[in-house]
């Protein structure tokens, strides 16, 4: 690793094991996922981490993604408590009444239509937005659906990634 290798991804590639898999699980809640990405260490570069995490997404099992969507809360309901939730959901923090209503109803209909949360990279994105995606992607085939919850969910581990390479505990 060259002295060019961010400090937090030093760290990750340095701890012990089960520290770097609670890390990961944090990023990604499927299994198959961050043992894929654990057995690669030691990482030179956020880009090679980030290499191997988009690989082991591709890779993953419908089962493989219904463990690892299952980590995640319905969008407008973050997880109490865990900053990374509130953060990536801020764009439904100052959203009307009337859109969190909207956007329950929504998330129900599609959970009960997929069986799965609504996945979606939430970070930068407003209630508007996140509630248009919805309503565009609940018409979608189970087969069309899954492919895109892989592309969001690659999303979503390359944000939380980044928060490791950089060493960021939030």
């Amino acid at each position: 690793m060259s002295s060019s290798t961010p400090q937090g991804l030093i760290r990750f590639n340095t701890a012990d094991a089960s520290e770097a898999q609670a890390a990961l699980h944090e990023v990604c809640a499927s299994r198959a996922w961050g043992s894929k990405i654990l057995a690669q260490r030691p990482y030179a570069t956020t880009d090679a981490l980030f290499t191997a995490s988009d690989a082991a997404t591709t890779e993953l099992s419908a089962d493989d993604l219904a463990e690892a969507m299952a980590g995640h809360p319905p969008i407008g309901r973050p997880k109490p408590g865990d900053p990374t939730s509130n953060r990536e959901q801020s764009g439904m923090a100052g959203a009307s009444d009337d859109l969190k209503s909207e956007m329950l109803e929504l998330n129900l209909a599609y959970q009960e239509k997929f069986g799965h949360v609504f996945l979606i990279c939430a970070s930068g994105r407003t209630g508007e937005q996140m509630r248009d995606a919805v309503r565009n992607r609940i018409d979608n085939t189970p087969e069309q659906e899954r492919e895109i919850v892989r592309v969001e969910l690659g999303k979503i581990n390359r944000i939380r990634l980044t928060r490791i390479a950089e060493g960021d505990p939030s």
